[in-house]
């Protein structure tokens, strides 16, 4: 699999991927991380933008997206860390809005692998109800941090990092 920037002319396409994603998480018991109007078109178009919203595609088709950011305070939610705290304080990258559209196998490994390959330093959260999220990261040796608090809505959410 491969790892590319999306372009915006692909936002159609990416929003289906997100529809799908949604009744996966449905049909799992998870209702309630993302509603019908997330993740916002807009959100994405910026973040496609930004040069941060990337492809994972297999011979020619894409079958996951997701977000990366690196930085020092990129992620204002994670500032606060309920019941658990982060270990290290030092530039991050975070994977936010990740998922597949069920053409493509090993999408999220395939994702958090390539973000550990630029960034030593890795955070992520999921909604307490996402178990195929959670098998994933934890698979990927992410430890658990604590709660955070979605600014957006205040919802809970389970915190985890990576460090090489």
């Amino acid at each position: 699999m491969e790892i590319r920037r999306a372009d915006i002319a692909e936002i159609d396409y990416i929003m289906t991927i997100f529809e799908r994603a949604k009744l996966y998480m449905y049909s799992q018991g998870n209702t309630l991380q993302w509603d019908d109007d997330y993740p916002p078109r807009a959100l994405i178009i910026e973040e496609i933008a930004a040069g941060h919203f990337y492809c994972i595609e297999h011979d020619g088709i894409v079958g996951g997206v997701f977000s990366f950011v690196t930085g020092t305070d990129i992620e204002p939610t994670y500032d606060v860390v309920e019941d658990g705290a982060w270990r290290y304080d030092e530039p991050y990258g975070v994977v936010h809005r990740l998922a597949s559209n069920g053409l493509l196998r090993d999408v999220a490994d395939c994702c958090f692998e390539w973000c550990k390959e630029r960034q030593p330093y890795l955070r992520v959260d999921t909604h307490r109800d996402n178990a195929t999220m959670i098998r994933a990261i934890e698979r990927q040796g992410f430890v658990r941090s604590g709660i955070i608090t979605l600014s957006r809505n205040g919802d809970k959410r389970i915190a985890y990092e990576w460090h090489a």
